[in-house]
């Protein structure tokens, strides 16, 4: 428990950069809604009032000067989601340094009351995942032999190239077809991945977790932290990388082509099937897997998708 209980502390600042992330959870008390009308200064004379009038007879568009502009795009368009800061190639470096800027200095909001609320839930569903773990990684130990053919099939190779070839597809596909969309949209997955791979490696290098497969067998699985070299060849368990790269994929596209009933649960499931699949190759604990999708579809719906 004295290990749960420190690592507590880290939680709730890794949950804290990861979540409450700038503009995430409240609108600033003094932001205007984009389509509230300007109020009237006071009463117009009459001879002002005149002249409108005769300038919208002559104009014959019958246009009230505060009129909405209308859509002009397709159906197709208006459903497309915009995003406070689009990529390009030419961008892309910057944009994730941005997004690390907002990311660290996310956790200033908690002084501002934001946050509290999903940074809390973080905290305690983490500790409550490593509690867990050394009561379920013995069963997929004792039972790896059962379970070789599924293994296989998702080795960590594979899925991390499954992984890449979303957005990498969608790239090609919107290059064959000139969609401007559907690049950006890949260049968006591509900067959340960047974005949750970096604050990935740092809790890493804090964490130093052995992988379930650095356990001696027939040892306990409760002492894991804190005893990995920094780098090494295994590296450290905590978090996954999958599963957050996996997440972080997943949330773009869902959120992007919201339009697309079916997709969102095609790519959450394809999400959670590869997070889970780190747990059955005994690549990593259960609160590895949590932490790990909880970062990527954090970093990828509040600071890469953070709307206009």
């Amino acid at each position: 428990m004295k290990q749960v209980r420190h690592f507590f502390v880290f939680c709730l600042l890794l949950c804290a950069a990861a979540c409450a992330t700038r503009g995430a959870w409240a609108q600033p008390a003094d932001a205007s809604l984009a389509d509230s009308p300007t109020p009237a200064a006071g009463p117009l004379p009459a001879s002002d009032i005149h002249q409108n009038d005769s300038a919208q007879a002559d104009s014959g568009s019958g246009a009230l000067p505060d009129a909405p502009t209308p859509v002009t795009g397709t159906g197709k368009e208006a459903d497309r989601s915009p995003v406070e800061r689009e990529t390009t190639w030419g961008s892309l470096v910057a944009d994730v340094l941005h997004d690390q800027k907002d990311i660290w200095l996310s956790p200033m909001q908690l002084a501002k009351g934001r946050g509290w609320v999903p940074m809390l839930v973080m905290a305690a569903g983490t500790v409550g995942f490593i509690e867990s773990d050394s009561h379920v990684m013995p069963y997929f130990r004792d039972h790896a032999r059962n379970l070789d053919d599924l293994n296989d099939v998702f080795d960590q190779w594979i899925t991390l190239g499954e992984v890449a070839a979303v957005p990498l597809g969608l790239m090609a596909a919107g290059t064959v077809r000139h969609d401007s969309y559907q690049k950006s949209t890949a260049l968006l997955a591509a900067r959340a991945y960047g974005d949750s791979e970096l604050l990935e490696y740092a809790a890493k290098m804090v964490t130093r977790r052995e992988r379930p497969t650095d356990v001696p067998p027939g040892q306990s699985f409760s002492h894991t932290f804190f005893k990995s070299a920094v780098f090494s060849g295994n590296g450290s368990s905590f978090p996954s990388g999958h599963a957050a790269g996996a997440f972080c994929v997943a949330t773009v596209l869902s959120t992007r082509y919201k339009n697309h009933r079916w997709l969102p649960w095609i790519m959450y499931s394809f999400a959670t099937t590869v997070s889970l699949s780190r747990i059955t190759t005994m690549g990593h604990f259960p609160s590895d897997v949590f932490v790990g999708a909880a970062m990527g579809y954090s970093v990828s719906r509040f600071e890469v998708l953070r709307a206009r």
